[in-house]
């Protein structure tokens, strides 16, 4: 006590005059040992040093300190390392202009702006977006978070439906989901897990004659509309993140009996890779459970030989599209199992990784993370797998501040992961924000997605501003881009770029975006060389393109 009472008579006479106030009358030694508690609580004597000024600068020394502070905050920013050369200078000049076009009518007319607004209320705005058009054309490298059954768009499955011997139990005009089944002959019961009473109203009947009978239009928007999210009143149909959650487990549940059919595994495939080869994405590394396939003979195909599908398909895009970089394959189960499923899976990790080890890359859970298990649950298992198989963890896919759900954040980073799905509670957690910038982990940002999924309303308030802020490592990809009926990536580049990105930010945050989903991607290190090679060449030509172009509109205006 007598050590802290020298310090403070050491204090100026203004703080102490502030912080003696506070008297306590030592009666016992309790009382003496609480005030000694509080006194060394207090800050040290510089914290409270009052800086003084001998004189105020003059308006023009102002100005030039404030804007040398505005250009020191700029160049930390997320692509302000990229130089722009050449024609890329006058396009990027293009690019802002429409950029602020837009800002300017947000900010004029703040329900104007898209990216403040939910994503299916504005999704035709958008499209008709110069900016958006511009966005469309870019060349944007790869995406390193989507999954298997949300790759291609909601036409593919409607087109799937085309196809012979489909079977639907269950009627759109009585408001019930119907279940599906391929099969030669008429099933002769449900599909487990769906309940229906065995009347003529619910009975098994072609699709081909359902469709005949409600008519090809009528019909085909009740496909589109089972097998998406998107309805034109969001904040009413989905309140919360369960909700949302709920119509995803309704949306697989239906999905699930057409995409397993091995001929429409195989056309999805192709037709999603078609998809994002014309959004000119590059390279694509997605997530799946490696589900069972079946077909009309009764034979049944297992995970290996679905990765090999994947393979094979590939190949053969590759060959046709010699701009396209090819695949990878994340093996990603779900969370919510019990230790003797998750046993298995990691066993099939294991063979997996052996078997095709330049292919799938690597490991992950997937669903739900505030209703499902934490990876804390598996520690002890994932610590068994080989060192050579990586993670690529979803984590911190919450609004939740200190639930389990937000501490996967912790465990991702400890077992070790390459990337991290969303994080969108990152910024919550500044010692983790750190290791995860010290150790060069990649953060994969969903914009669209994580506003459909009720995380964020408006995207100028996602967390990601903060690493777009401040150069964080980063990539933009699209997660479930066919639930909600966006591009493979345009629709996420877009929001990212209007949204979360500062005003002065231009043409560098897209090309940086591109670069580093090559860097942070799992690819060898030859194939990401060939990557980039293909990123440049495509890069070069759209900029050289759009230049010509706007050098041709100048002077159509002259």
């Amino acid at each position: 006590l007598t050590t802290t009472m020298a310090r403070l008579a050491k204090q100026p006479s203004a703080f102490r005059c502030r912080t003696i106030v506070f008297q306590p009358k030592l009666t016992c030694s309790s009382s003496l040992l609480l005030l000694c508690c509080w006194l060394a609580l207090l800050p040290s004597p510089e914290a409270h040093t009052i800086i003084e000024r001998t004189s105020r600068p003059s308006p023009e020394d102002y100005r030039y300190q404030r804007a040398l502070l505005a250009s020191e905050e700029a160049d930390l920013a997320f692509g302000a390392d990229i130089p722009l050369a050449g024609n890329e200078i006058l396009v990027n000049n293009h690019l802002m202009d429409l950029k602020r076009q837009e800002l300017e009518k947000g900010y004029t007319n703040p329900f104007n702006f898209s990216p403040a607004r939910h994503f299916f209320e504005v999704l035709d705005q958008i499209n008709a977006s110069p900016l958006f058009r511009f966005v469309r054309e870019l060349p944007k490298g790869a995406v390193l978070h989507a999954h298997d059954t949300a790759l291609a768009s909601t036409e593919v499955i409607v087109k799937a439906t085309y196809q012979p011997h489909l079977w639907q139990r269950g009627r759109f005009e009585h408001g019930r989901q119907p279940e599906f089944l391929f099969s030669r002959t008429k099933p002769t019961a449900p599909q487990r897990g769906n309940k229906h009473n065995d009347d003529d109203d619910d009975d098994w009947e072609l699709v081909q004659a359902v469709r005949e009978r409600m008519g090809p239009a009528r019909y085909d928007e009740h496909v589109r509309q089972l097998f998406s999210l998107y309805t034109p009143d969001p904040q009413t149909a989905y309140r919360s993140i369960n909700d949302v959650w709920d119509r995803f487990s309704q949306i697989f549940l239906a999905f699930n009996p057409i995409v397993t059919y091995r001929p429409v595994w195989e056309f999805y495939f192709r037709e999603a890779l078609r998809e994002f080869h014309e959004d000119n994405v590059l390279y694509l590394e997605f997530r799946g459970l490696l589900p069972t396939l079946y077909d009309l003979d009764g034979k049944t195909y297992g995970p290996e030989e679905v990765v090999q599908i994947y393979r094979t398909i590939t190949e053969e895009f590759k060959a046709t599209h010699p701009r396209f970089a090819g695949t990878k394959f994340i093996y990603a189960p779900l969370r919510l199992v019990d230790n003797q499923t998750m046993d298995q899976y990691l066993s099939l990790a294991e063979r997996l990784h052996r078997l095709h080890g330049d292919y799938v890359v690597a490991f992950d859970l997937v669903g739900q993370e505030d209703l499902g298990r934490q990876l804390l649950d598996f520690v002890p298992q994932l610590l068994e797998l080989p060192a050579s198989i990586n993670f690529v963890f979803h984590a911190g896919e919450t609004n939740w501040n200190g639930m389990p759900s937000d501490g996967n954040l912790f465990d991702a980073i400890m077992l070790g992961t390459k990337r991290i799905g969303h994080g969108y509670s990152l910024l919550k957690h500044p010692l983790l924000l750190e290791k995860v910038r010290q150790r060069n982990i990649c953060v994969e940002i969903n914009p669209v997605s994580n506003q459909v999924l009720r995380l964020v309303a408006d995207h100028r308030n996602h967390p990601a501003s903060v690493l777009f802020a401040s150069d964080f490592p980063l990539v933009v990809s699209s997660d479930d881009p066919s639930f909600w009926r966006a591009a493979p990536l345009s629709h996420d580049f877009y929001m990212a770029f209007l949204g979360m990105t500062t005003v002065g930010q231009d043409l560098r945050v897209f090309k940086k975006l591109a670069l580093n989903s090559i860097r942070y991607s799992l690819m060898s290190d030859r194939e990401k060389e060939v990557a980039l090679g293909k990123f440049q060449l495509a890069w070069d030509g759209f900029i050289d393109r759009k230049a010509e172009q706007l050098r041709a509109s100048t002077w159509n205006e002259v």
